[in-house]
């Protein structure tokens, strides 16, 4: 089952989610912007990307556990502040991470939840992509969100800290779970190194 909204904001208040800082304002206000859909919530872009750079090496995706470091090392940081946005040209891949830390506990009782996070079709519509192919939050994850983007538009795509870019959608999982944790749990970086 999806959340609404409302118990969205029921399972942070009784902390079965935990979305740090809490997305505000709670309903929507004149002229405000509001982050809750009526079954998802914004969540908004780090200051922090990395750029993959080309070159003659390639990934091994199963060399488990190094994955953060190589892509660390074979890609260029990027600091973003409201007068130095990062200008994504077409077709480049970089990631970003969100702002907001994301807590799914399973200490609280049963339901336990799960996530999945998706773009926003209005940055869509630009060509920009995101987060489009591992969407899935487990229950028990801690940490930001590591965001994959593309631009697959024909347009120069400008990113600014702090800007909505992607929506978590919150969902119960049935019966007990036994616990399995990712190479990335508990991340801090785009890369997802700790």
């Amino acid at each position: 089952m999806i959340l609404s909204n409302i118990e969205i904001q029921r399972a942070l208040d009784d902390g079965r989610l935990v979305i740090d800082p809490e997305p505000l304002p709670r309903r929507p206000q004149a002229g405000e912007y509001c982050p809750y859909d009526t079954h998802a919530v914004d969540l908004r872009l780090f200051r922090e990307i990395s750029v993959p750079q080309p070159g003659p090496e390639h990934f091994d995706v199963m060399e488990r556990g190094i994955l953060p470091e190589v892509i660390a090392g074979r890609s260029q940081r990027f600091v973003l502040a409201d007068d130095n946005p990062y200008p994504l040209p077409p077709h480049r891949f970089i990631l970003g991470r969100t702002l907001e830390r994301v807590e799914l506990p399973v200490d609280k009782g049963l339901p336990h939840l799960a996530a999945r996070i998706e773009g926003k079709s209005s940055r869509a519509r630009c060509g920009l992509m995101v987060h489009f192919t591992a969407p899935t939050v487990h229950p028990g994850w801690v940490g930001p969100l590591t965001l994959e983007m593309i631009n697959l538009g024909p347009q120069t795509i400008i990113l600014r800290p702090g800007m909505a870019i992607a929506q978590l959608i919150i969902e119960e999982v049935r019966g007990e779970i036994f616990l399995n944790p990712s190479q990335f749990h508990g991340q801090s970086t785009p890369e997802g190194l700790a």
